[in-house]
């Protein structure tokens, strides 16, 4: 219900306040499992995945310092947000991820595991080729570009899924992730440079 509220509320904003143009809508499933992989330039990314998304909620990895603040801690917690330990290999945050892809849930996350300062695309950490190998989830790329000023244009790219079908059951070898995240980015940068 939460969820529901802000969606719609974030979806006011950004077609008022931060007028955003999103082109590629039609490539959103409506069912899942889904991984949503976006470029990172603003903390105000996450709300635009979800708002862009407006038939099922979708769960964020989320930097695990928030979790820390109780009252945005708690709020992130009901919204479907889970933590991610950025600097370390965050076992239990792949196995939640693959739980929810297991039940059918679209989970978003940031590749590249930080904010971009210059806007350029940057290199993705292994994380996210790890939960699409072992899930077989597609994985669907979007680019966001703009700058977050009021009555400026926010232009948001949704690409056509990706899957690894010739990837899947095999042993996640690190020069393999490394392939499969480089993909995902190269598309992403790509849908960027169209915008």
């Amino acid at each position: 219900m939460l969820y529901n509220i802000l969606t719609f509320i974030f979806r006011l904003v950004y077609s008022t306040v931060y007028p955003w143009k999103v082109e590629g809508s039609k490539h959103i499933p409506k069912e899942g499992p889904l991984i949503i992989c976006s470029n990172h330039i603003n903390w105000a990314d996450p709300t635009v995945v979800g708002a862009m998304v407006t038939h099922k909620q979708v769960h964020f990895m989320a930097k695990g310092e928030l979790f820390n603040y109780i009252i945005l801690g708690d709020i992130i917690k009901r919204l479907g947000a889970f933590p991610v330990k950025r600097d370390s290999a965050d076992l239990s945050t792949i196995k939640k991820a693959l739980s929810l892809l297991k039940d059918g849930q679209f989970i978003g996350l940031f590749p590249e595991g930080t904010r971009s300062k210059t806007g350029r695309v940057g290199e993705a950490l292994p994380g996210v080729a790890l939960i699409a190998l072992k899930s077989r989830a597609p994985v669907l790329p979007v680019a966001i570009k703009g700058r977050y000023l009021p009555f400026q244009r926010l232009n948001v790219r949704v690409g056509a899924p990706i899957s690894f079908p010739e990837h899947y059951g095999q042993k996640a070898r690190r020069e393999l992730l490394a392939q499969m995240s480089s993909e995902i980015m190269a598309e992403i940068r790509r849908l960027h440079a169209e915008i």
